[in-house]
Order: C-alpha cells, then sequence, then structure tokens
C-alpha cells in the first residue's frame, strides 16, 4: 500500500473589524471581532481529525489567535512568511478607496507603495512551499486571504499574479494537494467556510 501524499490546510483567520469593511489589512495588527473568535472556535471540530507534522502561523494576532481557538497553539510555530501582504501606504484604506487617486490600481499587478511587490510576495510564497515539500507529511498553516491565494497560485506553478483569481473567506478551509505524484500539485478543496 503506498503511503497518502501530503495535504496543505490553509485556515484564514476569523473576522476582523477591518475584513468585515474591505480594509486592507496587512501589517496593521487588529484582534478578531466577536463573530471572529467565534468563527475561529467553530473550526475546532473541522480540525480535529487532522494529523499534522507541523503547524504553521502568521505572527500576527489575528492569526494566532484563530489558531489558539480551533486548538492547535500547544503545536504552533511562527513563520514570518505567512505575514500577510505588506499593503504600505494602503494599509487600512479599501479598494474604492484607493481607486479615487488610481482608477486602475490592482493589488495583484501593481502591489503597494512603500510595501511589497507582487514578486516579492511571490518569492515568500515559494520559500514556503520549498519547506512544506521537504516536510513529507500534512501541515496546517494559519495565516491571511491575500498570501493564501498568492500561495495557491505559486503552488499550482502561476505566477503570483494568478492569486486574483482565488476568493478567499474569513475562517475558511483550503486544501493543497498533489493528484498522483509530488509532480503534479493540486488544489483539493477551496474556501470552504461552511458552518459547523
Amino acid at each position: 500500500m503506498s503511503k497518502a501524499l501530503p495535504n496543505i490546510y490553509l485556515v484564514r483567520h476569523g473576522e476582523t473589524a477591518w475584513s468585515l469593511s474591505g480594509q486592507h489589512t496587512g501589517k496593521t495588527d487588529i484582534p478578531l471581532t466577536a463573530h471572529g473568535e467565534a468563527e475561529a472556535a467553530g473550526l475546532r471540530t473541522r480540525l480535529a481529525e487532522i494529523d499534522p507534522v507541523q503547524v504553521l502561523c502568521s505572527p500576527l494576532q489575528r492569526a494566532r489567535r484563530t489558531c489558539e481557538l480551533a486548538g492547535w497553539s500547544g503545536n504552533m510555530q511562527i513563520d514570518a512568511d505567512l505575514s500577510e501582504w505588506d499593503y504600505g501606504d494602503y494599509d487600512g484604506r479599501t479598494t474604492p478607496e484607493i481607486k479615487q487617486g488610481r482608477p486602475d490600481w490592482s493589488l495583484f499587478r501593481d502591489g503597494c507603495p512603500d510595501g511589497e511587490t507582487v514578486e516579492a510576495i511571490g518569492l515568500r510564497a515559494d520559500r514556503l512551499i520549498a519547506r512544506l515539500h521537504a516536510l513529507n507529511g500534512d501541515v496546517l498553516l494559519f495565516g491571511h486571504g491575500h498570501m493564501f491565494r498568492v500561495l495557491a497560485a505559486r503552488w499550482l506553478a502561476l505566477s503570483a499574479q494568478g492569486g486574483a483569481y482565488f476568493k478567499l473567506a474569513p475562517a475558511s478551509v483550503s486544501i493543497l494537494s498533489f493528484e498522483h505524484t509530488m509532480a503534479e500539485p493540486v488544489i483539493a478543496l477551496w474556501n470552504d467556510n461552511r458552518p459547523e
């Protein structure tokens, strides 16, 4: 019997005031809302059957708190590569606000002034993927929407700009995996935010 191929579980943090309002939340370290805490706690049952070789988490409190409420803080290792996109001057602003001054702006094409370029976040995703492949087992990641969207694109060998095509809700679970061999990356589950 052949060994099962590993799954990489992506768990986006629960709701924050800014995810609710549509404000870009990069380095601004804001907490979960009460609803976000309930969403995170609701992940506990869904993630209980996973037996990861490693649990990695963004250093930002919204991801750490989600990890804790989901029942995995005892195994958590902080990984800076899981931090959200650095939005620089656009941190705290909504896309409509940004487009008032830059009507043709696209995060996944243009990046952010005094923040992270698309290429930089793509390189961060590539570093993470290289480490994930070396772990040779299931891994549980707690992080952020835009970073996970870029990670999914790079997992499939798409450009980092390809992350624009993957929508991701708060407190959602997604799975990056493989088809027949580790040379055939696939998305096994995407943006599953069904309530328990």
